[in-house]
């Protein structure tokens, strides 16, 4: 009989996925048997010599869970595309590899978030709570279109972040008529306007251009946030980023919720200052009920983080996690590794 290595699964991957786990032959399942965020203490008891634990956003993983599972742990294996919940530094230090799961919801989050966009300018949210009891008149609940017109033939989208989900953000919105396209990125990165002019051409748009925070709130008709939590990107988007937005102008954030303000934007939506938001991501998720200022603030549509909730891209999350699980504990190459320095 060959060894079996522990290891500790914080969440049911479901049918398509965990035979991958329970049926390999060197490989002692234990997971959390709960549809439900995983118990603090129930890992932190059960994680004492594990070879790999495979989590979620919602657990920490920090010092008080490396010093649980012992100095037999290899590896840690996130089903998700952010690692903000790891201390990557205390990984490093200890030598434990970290897998996470990049690329497989770009698509996703790229279509939520364009449907975000229409669901804000649109008004969504009130036109849906006040049916069918409501006065028609000819410009009730207009708001801004999306798609360029006649009259208006210049459309500029503005990103936060401009990795792979907001490049195919923007080739969903050309489609619509957008011609432009303003973005902000990390400040240690130089400026490349050849590269710039290389995704203009790939997706047909006459420019592509990195700009500063408040070009981008002043010019763009929407505001796409999509950069990466942390503290370096904390309320990014706050009180005077917003007064600076077009008054027709919508935000957009399926990234993390940590980079919006939201006591700013709930004041922003009911002053007026921008036209309406659409976030599937919110600062302090779960713990949002009816009565957070972005559920009750006006044209906002919050949804419940659901930016890779398809079918298809939990099922390509979780395989691929459950893989950089497998391998990490075998010392394989990993499908999907964060690089980390000591």
């Amino acid at each position: 009989m060959p060894q079996r290595h522990k290891v500790v699964v914080c969440r049911d991957l479901g049918p398509d996925v965990m035979p991958l786990l329970l049926n390999h032959p060197e490989l002692e399942v234990v997971l959390w048997p709960e549809n439900s965020s995983c118990d603090r203490k129930w890992l932190l008891d059960n994680a004492p010599g594990a070879s790999g634990i495979l989590v979620l956003l919602s657990e920490k993983v920090n010092a008080e869970l490396l010093d649980a599972a012992g100095p037999h742990l290899r590896v840690i294996s996130t089903m998700s595309v952010g690692y903000e919940h790891a201390d990557t530094a205390e990984l490093a230090k200890r030598g434990v590899r970290f897998g996470y799961t990049p690329d497989v919801l770009t698509d996703a989050v790229a279509d939520l978030s364009i449907m975000l966009a229409l669901m804000a300018g649109r008004n969504a949210k009130e036109t849906m709570q006040i049916w069918p009891n409501f006065v028609w008149s000819p410009f009730a609940f207009c708001g801004p279109q999306l798609s360029a017109t006649s009259t208006s033939p210049k459309r500029t989208a503005g990103f936060i972040g401009f990795g792979r989900i907001a490049q195919a953000t923007l080739a969903r919105l050309v489609p619509f008529g957008f011609t432009h396209c303003l973005y902000t990125a990390n400040p240690s990165t130089p400026p490349n306007p050849s590269a710039d002019a290389q995704v203009a051409a790939k997706y047909g748009v006459k420019e592509v251009k990195r700009v500063d925070l408040g070009e981008l709130a002043r010019e763009s008709d929407v505001v796409f946030v999509l950069a990466p939590g942390g503290p370096k990107t904390y309320h990014i988007v706050n009180e005077d980023f917003l007064k600076q937005m077009k008054k027709t102008a919508v935000l957009v954030n399926t990234s993390r919720g940590t980079l919006v303000d939201s006591e700013a934007l709930a004041k922003a939506l009911h002053e007026g200052w921008l036209y309406g938001a659409g976030i599937d991501v919110v600062e302090g998720e779960p713990q949002v009920d009816q009565n957070h200022p972005l559920v009750t603030a006006p044209r906002c549509i919050v949804l419940p983080h659901i930016g890779s909730a398809t079918t298809e891209t939990r099922i390509g999350m979780a395989t691929l996690a459950a893989e950089n699980l497998i391998d990490g504990v075998f010392g394989k190459p990993m499908p999907a590794e964060l690089q980390m320095s000591r």
